[in-house]
C-alpha cells in the first residue's frame, strides 16, 4: 500500500501540471442561475487587451452566476504565451462545439479552416453570441485567400462584421485616445431585458462610426462623445453627436440555415471599458437573454479579485504570460 501510494502521489502532480499548461482557461460554474450552460469565450486582438478582459468576464459569469466558462486566446505555439500578434493560432477552438453562448473579442484572424469550421458551423446554426469592439472586423484573409472561409473576411464586403453582426469596421468616429465614449441608453428601446440594471456605461476607448445597421436590428445604446478621457467629461458640442452613433445593438437574424439567431454587437469592450460597472452589467445580461434566462433586476457583475487592466493600444500586451497565469 505504501508503495502504491508512493506511486500515486507523482501521477497526481503530473496529472494537475498538465491541466495547469493546457493553453485555454476553464472556470467551472459554481451555484448560480447559468449552472449547466457553457459559455465560450474567444479572444484575439492586437490593441484592446481582450486577453484580459475575457478571463475576468469569464471568471465573474463561473462563480457569481454558475456558467461554466472556456476562454481561447491566440497563443504563439513556439512557447505557449498568449501573444496577440499571433492571428492563426487559437487551440481547443472545438470547446465551441458544446458552448450555448458565444462572446467574440476579435481583430483581423485568420484562422486554419478546420479551427474556423467550429466558429462558423455555431453562428449558421442560429446559436447566440455576442461581437465586442473589432470583433466587426474579427477575420481577414490575406494568406490562405482560397480558404473555404474567406468570404468572413472583413473585406468581402464587410465579411462576419456586416453579415453576421450588423456592421463592419468604418472608422474612428471618437477622436481615438483623446476623446472617449459614454453610452446613452437608447429611449425607444429602454424597457428591453439587454437594459436591465444598465448605467454608468463609459469607456476610455472612442467611439466607432456606424453608417448602416440592417432593419433588424435595434440600437440600445448610443454613444456619447465626451471631451476627454474621463467619465466626468462633458459631452462633445456640434456634428460629432448629431446624432450620436450606435455602440449596442441587437438583432434576431435568420442564419442561412433559416434559425433565428440573437445576435448582439457593442462597439465598445476595451478592457479599460470594464473598470466602469454598466459594461459588465450589459455583458451578463447577454449571457443571461441569450440562453433563454431571465434577466434579473438585479446582478452582482464586479470583477472577481482586483481587476487593473492595461491601456489599450498596439504592442503593449504582456509578454510572457500564459492561460494558467490567470487563473
Amino acid at each position: 500500500m505504501k508503495t502504491l501510494f508512493r506511486t500515486l502521489i507523482p501521477l497526481a502532480a503530473l496529472t494537475a501540471i498538465a491541466f495547469a499548461e493546457d493553453p485555454w482557461l476553464v472556470f467551472e460554474g459554481k451555484n448560480g442561475p447559468g449552472k449547466g450552460k457553457h459559455v465560450v469565450l474567444i479572444s484575439g486582438d492586437e490593441e484592446y487587451r481582450s486577453e484580459e478582459a475575457l478571463p475576468m468576464l469569464g471568471k465573474m459569469l463561473a462563480e457569481k452566476h454558475g456558467f461554466k466558462c472556456t476562454v481561447l486566446f491566440a497563443i504563439d505555439p513556439a512557447n505557449g504565451t498568449i501573444n496577440p500578434k499571433e492571428s492563426t493560432n487559437v487551440p481547443n477552438a472545438a470547446a465551441v462545439d458544446s458552448a450555448d453562448f458565444l462572446i467574440l473579442g476579435l481583430r483581423f484572424r485568420e484562422y486554419a479552416d478546420a479551427d474556423m469550421k467550429h466558429i462558423v458551423d455555431y453562428v449558421e446554426a442560429g446559436k447566440p453570441l455576442l461581437g465586442m469592439r473589432t470583433s466587426t472586423h474579427a477575420f481577414n484573409y490575406t494568406k490562405n485567400k482560397d480558404s473555404a472561409y474567406a468570404s468572413w473576411s472583413f473585406n468581402s464586403n464587410g465579411g462576419f462584421g456586416k453579415k453576421v453582426l450588423g456592421e463592419t469596421w468604418i472608422n474612428h468616429h471618437g477622436d481615438h485616445g483623446k476623446q472617449s465614449t459614454r453610452g446613452v441608453i437608447e429611449e425607444a428601446n429602454k424597457s428591453h431585458p439587454l437594459l436591465t440594471g444598465v448605467s454608468n456605461v463609459w469607456g476610455p476607448s472612442d467611439v466607432y462610426g456606424v453608417t448602416t445597421l440592417p432593419d433588424d436590428a435595434k440600437v440600445l445604446l448610443r454613444g456619447a462623445v465626451l471631451t476627454g478621457m474621463k467619465p466626468e467629461d462633458k459631452v462633445l458640442e456640434g456634428k460629432k453627436n448629431e446624432p450620436m452613433m450606435p455602440v449596442a445593438w441587437v438583432r434576431e437574424r435568420k442564419s442561412e440555415k433559416g434559425a433565428t439567431q440573437k445576435v448582439i454587437c457593442t462597439t465598445m469592450g476595451a478592457a479599460t471599458d470594464f473598470v466602469s460597472p454598466g459594461l459588465a452589467r450589459f455583458v451578463t445580461n447577454c449571457v443571461y437573454w441569450g440562453t433563454g434566462l431571465p434577466v434579473p433586476a438585479k446582478l452582482d457583475t464586479a470583477p472577481v479579485g482586483k481587476f487593473e487592466p492595461t491601456n489599450f493600444g498596439f504592442d503593449k500586451s504582456k509578454p510572457g504570460v500564459k492561460p494558467a497565469d490567470l487563473k
